[in-house]
């Protein structure tokens, strides 16, 4: 069916392009297909990307990811080493739109978390006035204190880029 739909629309769409996605709401696939559509509607994403590149090898982080503030869809992501779970940032943007709703019901506003245990340290961060950054350590030798700081120093330079994101 879903073959079928996609080809009716895409012939209907003509001369336009168009992207169907499979989806369902029992599943990851509902979030990957938003994911998708935010991303494609961020100008200049390849500049935002090396950016998230470059501030991944500067951190000596595993990871970085950039999610959009108020869904936590993923807008785009780094990393310098391979994760088996592919379906890691769905799974980290339910259990943060969780919490976020429980800091809601007390009146609290998110503002960051940081994630320890022996094998890693993850760290979620308010980036611009429009993304959070999670920060993937494995490294045990980096204090959080660094990563913070690094965070931080980030911060008007990943605004700086957004602006001109806005003003184009």
């Amino acid at each position: 069916i879903f073959q079928e739909r996609q080809m009716e629309l895409t012939r209907r769409s003509l001369p336009l392009s168009i992207t169907a996605f499979k989806t369902s709401i029992w599943d990851e696939t509902l979030y990957k297909a938003w994911s998708s559509i935010v991303y494609s509607l961020i100008p200049n994403v390849r500049l935002l990307e090396t950016h998230l590149e470059n501030f991944c090898r500067i951190c000596d982080a595993d990871e970085v990811v950039l999610f959009e503030r108020t869904t936590f869809l993923v807008i785009s992501h780094s990393n310098q080493t391979q994760h088996a779970d592919v379906h890691r940032f769905e799974k980290i943007s339910n259990i943060v739109k969780q919490f976020k709703l429980s800091c809601s019901k007390t009146q609290a506003q998110f503002q960051s978390m940081e994630i320890r245990n022996p094998l890693f340290a993850a760290f979620i961060d308010v980036l611009t006035p429009n993304t959070y950054v999670m920060v993937i350590m494995s490294d045990p030798t980096i204090q959080s204190a660094a990563t913070l700081i690094n965070i931080g120093a980030a911060r008007s330079h990943f605004e700086n880029i957004e602006q001109l994101q806005i003003s184009r």
